[in-house]
Order: structure tokens, then sequence, then C-alpha cells
């Protein structure tokens, strides 16, 4: 048994700068404790891409982000790499489809119908392979399990196809492992002693399996391989792990409720996958041809991203320090300098650059830089943020050989200020000022020019200059 336990966290979720998809804030889990096979494996914890709030499928697909649809490609026996898409691909045409119900549980069941071994049906009825949760793909776990009927008629088909070879024990003395010796050592050359297995779905459709989707390698006898299929117990449920779909293009499509196989080689398929920075028309697939090389993903359609939808954090400041092996006294006059390279290396304006404070100790010096927005906006756009960060953690950050040996550590980002009444307010509240300014300044320019055309009307008369007597008047 293995188990893990954690926290939940919430944080921007990238997924690389040569992805299309924007930065999204996500709420995901963080592992504190792993115990079994989850501790002891080369893979570092789990991600869930089930149904449910938590799934970062569905937080993908709730924001508009992508389509209702992800791909995963496994690595074989012998090969490893492998390939995850979110969102839609146009499905290879020889590619095999089952249906999958969401509503029987919350994981992804397909109506598996049948196991043909060596090119014959499985003495079992359809309904052994839907009992309680029925058949489900679970790329989370290793293995195969199967319902006791259904295991026991398998291992019997398997061991009868197999009888030249021999049975020996398995790696682990606490496991009672299936295992046969004799075989090659190459996994490509196991159909000539080991036969093909088929899986048929209710809607006719057969996946072809090779023996390395049943199968994997005794790891103390050369040339020895072991059975990876396991009865599931007392649980009627049928389990298919990541063993099943090895080399297998996988699609999920969630939005028409089916999901996809496709036999390809999963080590090639990222260069097909692949998607570059200039869109270029997308090859057609050929239904004559080997699809192996036709396919091409398509996306779900989007618009280009935004930055101030809710959900898409703003990025208002990122730090980070610097140490460098120079005294700060030395290193005074040259930070403008320095700021200057700084910039450069991170593909931001000098302006942008600033230092917040320093402290020195003997020969050394620690600075704390800011990257703050352009002057023209309030904060830094997401996929810039992420291209600095990115340069930060990699060590993209070359300085010339003048400032020593330096080191770079520590960033953080944090949000744009809340701005307090006054400054969200003062550009309107100073330009209206201005304003009632200039026409104050213009109403006393117009209202002096009045008076004094007025005054220029009237007839000047001295004080000491005669009245007339008729325009005398008694008091």
């Amino acid at each position: 048994m293995s188990s893990s336990s954690g926290v939940l966290g919430e944080d921007i979720v990238s997924f690389g700068n040569q992805s299309e998809l924007p930065p999204q804030r996500a709420v995901f889990g963080c592992e504190n404790m792993e115990t079994g096979d989850l501790y002891s494996q080369h893979a570092d914890g789990i991600m869930g891409l089930g149904h449910g709030d938590l799934s970062i499928v569905d937080q993908l697909v709730d924001k508009g982000v992508i389509s209702d649809s992800f791909s995963l490609c496994y690595g074989g026996m012998d090969v490893g790499g492998g390939a995850m898409v979110l969102g839609g691909i146009i499905p290879p045409s020889d590619m095999v489809f089952a249906r999958s119900d969401p509503d029987r549980s919350p994981y992804y069941n397909i109506d598996l119908k049948e196991i043909h071994v060596a090119g014959k049906a499985l003495p079992l009825s359809p309904k052994v392979f839907d009992g309680k949760h029925g058949t489900v793909l679970d790329s989370g776990t290793t293995y195969a399990y199967l319902p006791e009927s259904a295991f026991a008629a398998f291992k019997d088909a398997i061991m009868k196809s197999v009888h030249s070879l021999k049975q020996i024990k398995g790696p682990d003395p606490n496991y009672n492992d299936i295992c046969f010796s004799g075989s090659s050592s190459d996994s490509s050359q196991l159909s000539k002693t080991f036969p093909s297995v088929d899986m048929v779905f209710n809607n006719g459709q057969k996946l072809s399996m090779s023996p390395e989707n049943y199968l994997f390698r005794h790891s103390k006898v050369r040339g020895a391989y072991c059975l990876g299929v396991f009865q599931n117990g007392k649980d009627p449920t049928t389990l298919l792990g990541g063993i099943v779909v090895r080399n297998t293009l996988v699609t999920y499509d969630r939005e028409h409720e089916k999901i996809g196989f496709w036999k390809t080689d999963c080590s090639k398929i990222w260069e097909r996958l692949h998607i570059s920075t200039s869109p270029a028309p997308l090859p057609t697939i050929s239904n004559t041809t080997n699809t192996t090389t036709d396919m091409a993903p398509r996306l779900a359609p989007r618009e280009p991203p935004r930055y101030d939808i809710p959900g898409v954090i703003k990025i208002g400041l990122i730090t980070f320090y610097m140490s460098l092996s120079v005294k700060y006294s030395d290193l005074k006059p040259h930070i403008s300098e320095l700021a200057k390279f700084i910039s450069e290396e991170l593909a931001v304006n000098v302006s942008q650059v600033r230092l917040m404070n320093f402290t020195s100790k003997g020969n050394d010096s620690l600075i704390r830089w800011g990257i703050f927005p352009p002057q023209s906006d309030d904060y830094i756009a997401n996929a810039s943020a992420m291209d600095i960060i990115a340069r930060l953690n990699e060590n993209r950050v070359h300085l010339p050989d003048s400032f020593g040996s330096y080191k770079l550590f520590k960033w953080k980002i944090e949000p744009p200020p809340e701005r307090t009444w006054w400054q969200q307010h003062s550009v309107t509240i100073v330009s209206t000022s201005v304003v009632l300014i200039v026409l104050g300044l213009l109403a006393s320019g117009l209202w002096f020019l009045w008076r004094r055309r007025e005054q220029s009307l009237v007839t000047y008369k001295p004080v000491d200059s005669a009245v007339p007597e008729q325009e005398l008047q008694p008091i």
C-alpha cells in the first residue's frame, strides 16, 4: 500500500515560456509525507488530472483557458519520454475510442466488453468488467488489476501461450509474481515469445496491445519478464494502470464523453506535438499513409491572453537578492552600470531596475533589487514576469568579470500596492483644478478688459472745471 498526505496551496501555475497557455492562479496539493511505492519511485508526487473542482484540468476549463479535453502519451518499457497536451487535438484517423461515462464514478471509465489473448476471447461474461466502478483507466496506478474470474482466465490463457518458457520466481520474495525466463532482453522482440492482447469495447472497436502493455522486466534475471496484471482482491472493479497504455497516446475527450487510444512511439511524439511560437499551417491527416508522421495538434480556439481578468494575478513588483564579492564602497560608483547589465539580462527597461537596499559585510555586498512595471503600467504582464523569474531561476543573468563572483537568490513577487482614494482620483482632481484655475484666470482677464473698455467711454472732467448752472441741483 502507498499513501500520500499534505496540504492545499494556491499559487501561479505556468507551463513554461513556450506554452500558449497564460499563467493562472490555481489551487493545488503540496505533499509533506509519502509511504510505499510513492516514496521509493523515481517520480516525485502525482498530478491530479481527474474530475473535480481541485483538478488542474477542471480549473483551466472553468476559466476558459482550454477546451474540456487533454491527452497523455506514456513512455515505453525501454524508452522514456512522453507528452501531455492540455486542450483538444486532431485525433489520428486510426485512433480507437471507448465511451466514458462521467456519471458512473469520479474516475475515467471505459466500457470494456471482452479481452482477447492470442486472438481468442476469454470465456467471460461482459458483466465481469462492469462491477462496482466498472473498468477504470487510472494513469496514477502502475499495473493492471482484474476481478478474480477475469484474472484467472487471463493468467491461464497467457501461460498456455508461453509453455515453451520457463516459469521462475519473481524479483521480490514478498510477492508471488508470475515470471518467465528464456525470452529476448530486447523488448521489441517480445512479440515473438508472448501473445498479443486485445481489449474490445462495447462499440466494437478494439485496442491491440503488445507484450510491453502487460509485462514488466524482471530486475534480477536477464531476459525474464513478469505479468503486470494482478487480481484485484475481492474488488469487482477492473483497474487499468499506466502499463496498459505504454507507448500509447490517450486522449481524454471529456467534452464528448469518450477516451481515445493510439499506439505510437511516445519518445518521439513531442516533436510532432510541439507548438512553435510562430503559428504555421497544420499538416493534414492522411487516411492512406502512416499517421505517425501526419498527426498534428489543434488547440482549442481562444482569445489572446488578458491579464486584467479575475483569477489572473497582477504582479506589481519582483524582488531578488544579489550577493557579490566586492566591497560596497568600490561597487557604489558602478550601481547604475550594474543596473543596466541586469536590465539587459532580464530583458526589461533599465528604468524598471531599482536598488531597494543593501548591506555590506567585509569584502562582500548584498543588494536587494526590485523590478518594477514599465512607467506607463501599473503592473508587470504575467508573461514578462514569468520570463524574468525563469531567467533568475535558471541563472541566465551574466555579469562582466569586473563585478567579481556573484549569486542570485530568494526572488519574490508582490502585488501592486493598494492605491489610496487620493491616488486613484488625483489625476482627475488635479485636471479639474487646472481647468478651474484656467477658467478663473480667463474670466478675470475678460472682466479686466471689460472694465478698461467701460472707462474709455466715460468723459473725463477736471476737478476745478466750472459746472454749468443748469446741471446744479438743489440739496
